[in-house]
């Protein structure tokens, strides 16, 4: 296999590059050990949380191998490798899942920063406690967030020299599938999945990239490269802008595709349904239902505060609901209650109960909604998937244009957390499915006294996504899936 830090899509890196990528790669090594010659078991389980809904089986790595009923299905199954990093590479590998059952194929879910005991978790872990914490000192520092943290996300991760080092990195990610069968299709929603797949010799792989702002960081050369939007699929055609103002070798055709946005099938089959309940609700003046996702790093604490200081006098008089999910963190719950003490008698707990928030949800379709409802599950996957559960019956979705721009809901979006954001709230704006960035709290509340005061903005936004739909916009996650299996197929499914 060439070497993948020394040339990346025929661009030979300098030496100097390589060199830093080896170094890289010895660091990690030194600190948390070489596992290469260790034979993982490999025990597959059903997922107790999503595996009735989407059909997922986790791929395990336990200490000892452990007895299973199941075994690889070798012509139906689908690997969906993807790590926790935040919410955003779980829910499109939700999506991906989604997707899978829906034609007929068993999703293998394989998040490779749960095998504690190996290298690859222990190098995914230290790098993901890096970016936390940034993301964190970004919220509350101005100077840090603009000499720091927006240059990095905005620049850094654009290099083809920062490719050059994740790639020597994620040849110690490798081991993890040694146990896996090599001729099924892996799809990847973060590179280093995609990456340690291909050192790892799997044949078939597709790397679903998440991001409108083409960045070398996405790049796993050997997979099959995904994109959700025609502007993504021209920057990294060309890799613009990944080696300052050089003019690179292309990327070949045959390794990048346009696909639409990466979405559940449970949300994409009830996009018109949906969409007409939302108009229906808004001309009877039902009321207006607000839907606010808050991650853990508490970045966006004091946005999420104020809009719920400005919706509670709705909220009171009818003219709102709100649903707040705070994922697997109790601990923004209990400071927006000590920082909003009137928040506590307008709520309901919806905590840590997976049934009670399926009934809710479900019941929400076409039942009444009023007053505050919040939402806290302990399981990572009970805490991304209740955001889709609610999706549904949500009005507007509150959130920053991160992976939830692509969504098909009407999208009120806040402050970004990273420069490569804003270019989702822009692809959304664009295709009117979205607001622009808020980024501020007074544009912010502007635009939520707009949503509440005129009925044009909400329909506007649903007739949208109903045209989209017909386009396939949102059609991202099935043709993923039908691209990794034609792969194996001899790439009849391009």
């Amino acid at each position: 296999m060439k070497e993948k830090s020394r040339e990346i899509f025929g661009n030979k890196m300098p030496q100097k590059v390589y060199r830093k990528a080896v170094k890289s790669k010895k660091k990690f090594q030194k600190k948390f050990g070489d596992d290469s010659k260790v034979d993982y078991p490999v025990v597959l389980k059903e997922n107790a949380h999503i595996g009735d809904a989407l059909g997922v089986v986790d791929v395990l790595l336990p200490e000892q191998k452990e007895a299973s009923k199941l075994e690889f299905d070798k012509e139906k199954g689908i690997i969906v490798g993807n790590i926790r990093m935040g919410f955003g590479h779980y829910r499109i590998s939700m999506a991906i899942a989604s997707a899978a059952k829906s034609m007929g194929y068993i999703p293998y879910w394989m998040d490779l920063n749960s095998y504690k005991q190996t290298t690859c978790t222990k190098v995914i872990g230290a790098q993901n406690d890096l970016y936390s914490l940034g993301s964190r000192l970004s919220g509350k520092s101005k100077l840090f967030n603009k000499l720091v943290w927006e240059p990095m996300n905005y620049e850094g991760f654009r290099k083809l020299s920062y490719n050059a080092s994740d790639q020597k990195n994620a040849e110690l990610m490798a081991p993890v599938y040694r146990n896996v069968p090599k001729e099924i299709p892996v799809v990847a929603t973060h590179v280093w999945p995609a990456q340690a797949a291909i050192h790892a010799g799997m044949k078939y792989v597709v790397n679903a990239i998440p991001d409108n702002w083409p960045m070398a960081l996405h790049l796993s050369e050997g997979s099959l490269h995904t994109v959700q939007t025609h502007y993504a699929y021209q920057g990294y055609r060309i890799l613009n802008g990944m080696q300052g103002k050089d003019v690179l070798n292309p990327m070949p055709e045959k390794d990048l595709i346009y696909t639409g946005h990466y979405i559940d099938h449970e949300l994409v089959s009830n996009i018109e349904a949906d969409c007409e309940a939302r108009i229906k609700r808004k001309q009877e003046k039902k009321p207006m239902r607000f839907l606010l996702t808050i991650g853990g790093a508490g970045a966006q604490r004091e946005i999420f505060a104020a809009i719920i200081r400005y919706l509670l006098p709705a909220i009171r008089e009818g003219r709102a609901a709100l649903y707040v999910n705070v994922g697997d963190y109790r601990n923004v719950w209990e400071e927006l209650l000590q920082e909003i003490p009137e928040l506590k008698n307008a709520a309901t707990e919806h905590f840590d109960d997976w049934e009670n928030t399926k009934q809710f949800a479900e019941a929400a379709l076409d039942g009444e909604v009023i007053g505050v409802h919040g939402f806290y599950h302990k399981n990572i996957f009970e805490a991304v998937y209740c955001t889709n559960l609610l999706m549904r019956s949500c009005d507007i979705l509150v959130t920053k244009p991160s992976e939830l721009a692509f969504y098909p809901v009407p999208k009120l979006f806040i402050k970004r957390v990273g420069g490569h954001e804003q270019w989702g709230a822009i692809h959304s704006a664009e295709i009117g499915d979205g607001t622009l960035e808020c980024r501020d709290i007074p544009h912010t509340l502007q635009m939520l006294e707009l949503f509440q005061s005129s009925d044009h903005l909400l329909t506007d936004m649903c007739e949208a996504i109903m045209e989209n739909k017909k386009q396939g916009i949102y059609d991202g996650a099935y043709r993923v899936v039908e691209l990794a299996m034609g792969l194996r197929k001899g790439g009849e499914g391009q």
